[in-house]
């Protein structure tokens, strides 16, 4: 599965799922996310499959790790694991909602600055959406985003429905403001 962004001007991407080779770029791009955009760094509690990519999506075949590739960089990530939202931090009625195991949860959808507006998250997204719908088991998608990180919120109301606004918890802590998601399953 190979497909190209719906913006045509900037120069061509390729979107597919990541490869061994891919790894090291993605995981970069993922670590340089969470200290450049977060600005709180890698949390192993919650970024763990970061560490194991491997096994995490590359070995699991209800779990998928999308790249967007500008030449050989990787640019852009999306992934796929069949986990629900944990409790804690987050409420026991949002994890009972979504459970491991029948729920698609989209993580890391990260696009490096440079590349942001030309479609890659969207692209990535969706297809990450047409995998969980052919992926036997999945009734769900779900996800999770820090509203603070720009354009976050708005890209994410574009395409998914609001479930839950955790802002007011601190769920995650000080300037984490998390929003809980909920994208229709494609047919």
């Amino acid at each position: 599965m190979t497909t190209t962004p719906e913006d045509t001007s900037h120069p061509p991407y390729t979107v597919r799922p990541a490869t061994a080779a891919d790894l090291e770029g993605a995981r970069r791009l993922m670590l340089d996310t969470f200290y450049r955009d977060f600005g709180y760094g890698y949390t192993p509690a919650w970024h763990r499959d970061v560490i194991d990519l491997a096994d995490t999506y590359l070995h699991n075949p209800r779990h998928l790790l999308l790249v967007a590739l500008h030449g050989d960089e990787v640019v852009a990530t999306t992934g796929v694991r069949s986990v629900g939202p944990a409790h804690p931090p987050h409420p026991r009625w949002l994890t009972e909602r979504y459970p491991s195991g029948t729920t698609a949860q989209i993580v890391r959808v990260y696009v490096r600055t440079e590349h942001r507006r030309h479609g890659l998250a969207r692209t990535l997204v969706r297809t990450a959406c047409d995998f969980a719908a052919a992926t036997p088991g999945y009734d769900s998608i779900y996800l999770h985003t820090n509203v603070h990180v720009e354009g976050a919120e708005a890209f994410w109301r574009s395409i998914a429905k609001e479930v839950f606004d955790a802002r007011t918890t601190g769920e995650h802590g000080p300037g984490v403001g998390t929003v809980h998601f909920e994208i229709p399953m494609p047919h």
